[in-house]
């Protein structure tokens, strides 16, 4: 899944969309992986993330670009500064990116990546059993401008 930064930019089937900033790409119908999402825009002071739903154009067409379908909507994606980080790395970064005290996840990076990717996997697999499934999350009016339609 390696690929050069930006590289989503010379695909033709990703549209362009502001990029300036990170990205978090979440499965909108899962309630799991929304309530992340409500946690980071409560936690994320400086607003330096947007969001986007797996199950929009865009978020399928970037999970297209980096070899993932929509059985893979079970990995959120991390675009900063044009790279994509998946998995535990991913997340460890989307959650240290919110400040102290979130940024001590870091410790995570302790463990062998092979076992946080287990373990990520795991939660991932199960998400939808453990917290079932909602349809699309909406933003509020408010927070509205932190996601990418």
């Amino acid at each position: 899944m390696a690929r050069a930064a930006y590289s989503y930019r010379d695909d033709a089937d990703v549209p362009a969309f502001a990029d300036d900033q990170p990205l978090i790409i979440f499965d909108g119908e899962c309630v799991f992986c929304s309530g992340w999402v409500k946690f980071a825009l409560k936690h994320d002071r400086q607003r330096r993330y947007r969001f986007l739903a797996a199950q929009s154009p865009l978020g399928a067409a970037l999970y297209r670009h980096y070899g993932l379908n929509e059985r893979d909507y079970e990995t959120n994606i991390l675009i900063e500064n044009g790279r994509a980080f998946f998995k535990s790395d991913g997340s460890i970064r989307m959650v240290a990116g919110l400040g102290f005290p979130w940024s001590l996840v870091k410790l995570f990076r302790l463990l062998p990546r092979r076992l946080a990717d287990t373990l990520y996997e795991f939660i991932a697999r199960n998400r939808l059993k453990i917290a079932g499934r909602q349809s699309c999350m909406v933003p509020t009016a408010e927070q509205r401008s932190r996601f990418i339609a």
